[in-house]
């Protein structure tokens, strides 16, 4: 005789909880109705429509709240305030149609972290998954992306700006013949500046017009145009070099709000045969320590910081190879350490030229030509092998994406943003994208 269910439960592992009914909320939308608790509703947050549904006394009538809106969407919405995630059933619609449900609701801040969310970034699983199409036909050059996976892409004297869900496209003219660097501060605000044009100028994206135009009042009372761009969550930094070419500097502003200068750094002025003593700054990257390496055996065609990672990561101009440089190790005759193939430096040949190489988290990645490496490092022996006591450190290659994503032309730039990489090339008017193949839409 099979066992009674009261002679089951006790001894089970499954608990069955009963909500009070104080916590239960009932709600009709489009004619179907929801219920959930007011804990999953105040995950909307304190501004939107679903927090209010949570205290019904904010309520003009007591009875089922109905919302005219469409309930499968709204079913999608509502897992993705339980979970954090949107469902697998959310394929079936279009981005478009849940971006507009979700800014109704209050809930497109959600929506985006579920989306493009930089946790999610998976470097082993990209592969290219979109093609954005640029106005004109001016190659893009320069990019930059925000931390949820917004971009902006500067082609001739035009910046073409994609929000997160790449479906919106804006697009405004500067005062640029062609734009050298660009950095967004945010979806809607970027800094830009040239090598033949004075001053940098911070633009306001959305309506296409100039907050403000930041300079650097040199000695030589010249223009002062802008070679490089970076930024801190506190700080913009900005290297000058004069009109005269004959002094540097960087400068740093206050990002919030009225972009004030604080402080000047760096400065450079040419004295005598001294002539590289006023190269400026090429590229600036944020972060809480300033590293300023000086070489004249292969110097960098690009270089890049990676914080996770304790090290300095360049692409030889010469050799084309990558090198890296242990942070607690700059103080070495020689702190460089060639990935690959150091003797091809002495070639001359300058097969780095125009490579570029950026990390991000714990991966390396570096253009040669029209493909993407991915270097990372392998943890081998113990942490105290080395002489110094620091371990040795072993880094292996990958080359990224499936066979048809591979090689096309020359890449010029690499940048990362939430869960994507996104890339540019030679002579293309568009943007590719890669995504993580188990993400998204």
């Amino acid at each position: 005789m099979p066992p009674f269910v009261d002679d089951i439960l006790p001894s089970s592992n499954v608990f069955i909880q009963k909500k009070p009914e104080s916590s239960i909320i009932t709600i009709d939308v489009g004619g179907q109705l929801f219920q959930t608790t007011k804990q999953t509703l105040a995950q909307a947050g304190s501004g939107s429509l679903l927090s209010k549904l949570s205290n019904p006394s904010s309520l003009s009538r007591p009875d089922v709240p109905f919302i005219d809106r469409d309930p499968e969407i709204f079913s999608i919405l509502l897992s993705l305030l339980r979970t954090g995630n949107l469902p697998s059933k959310a394929k079936a619609f279009d981005l478009q149609d849940l971006i507009f449900e979700a800014q109704f609701y209050g809930l497109e801040s959600l929506l985006v972290s579920s989306q493009s969310n930089p946790s999610q970034f998976e470097a082993f699983n990209l592969e290219k998954s979109l093609i954005l199409p640029l106005n004109g036909r001016d190659s893009p050059s320069a990019i930059s992306t925000t931390p949820y996976g917004s971009v902006h892409v500067s082609h001739g004297s035009k910046i073409t700006s994609f929000d997160w869900s790449l479906r919106r496209k804006s697009t405004i003219l500067t005062q640029f013949t062609a734009i050298d660097s660009l950095l967004a501060l945010s979806q809607s605000v970027a800094a830009a500046g040239a090598t033949d044009f004075s001053g940098l100028q911070i633009l306001d994206l959305d309506r296409g017009f100039i907050r403000e135009t930041l300079n650097w009042e040199n000695s030589t009372m010249s223009s002062s145009t802008v070679q490089a761009i970076g930024s801190s969550p506190d700080f913009l930094f900005t290297s000058f070099e004069s009109g005269r070419r004959n002094s540097s500097s960087i400068m740093v502003f206050d990002i919030h709000g009225s972009f004030c200068p604080v402080v000047e750094i760096a400065r450079c002025e040419i004295y005598g045969a001294e002539i590289d003593s006023a190269i400026p700054a090429t590229k600036l990257r944020s972060g809480n320590v300033v590293w300023e390496l000086k070489e004249k055996m292969d110097c960098f065609s690009d270089v890049t910081v990676s914080d996770a990672l304790s090290a300095i990561f360049k692409v030889g101009v010469n050799s084309g190879e990558v090198f890296f440089a242990d942070m607690r190790k700059l103080n070495a005759d020689n702190p460089w350490v060639c990935l690959g193939d150091a003797r091809k430096g002495n070639s001359g040949k300058k097969e780095g030229f125009g490579c570029k190489i950026e990390s991000h988290g714990n991966q390396v990645f570096c253009s040669k030509g029209g493909d993407v490496e991915l270097w990372s490092e392998v943890l081998m022996g113990s942490p105290t092998s080395s002489e110094d006591g620091l371990r040795g450190r072993v880094f292996r290659r990958n080359l990224m994406g499936r066979v048809k994503d591979v090689g096309g032309c020359k890449i010029t730039n690499l940048a990362f943003g939430g869960n994507r990489m996104v890339v540019t090339r030679k002579d293309q008017q568009s943007v590719e994208v890669w995504q993580s193949s188990v993400r998204g839409f």
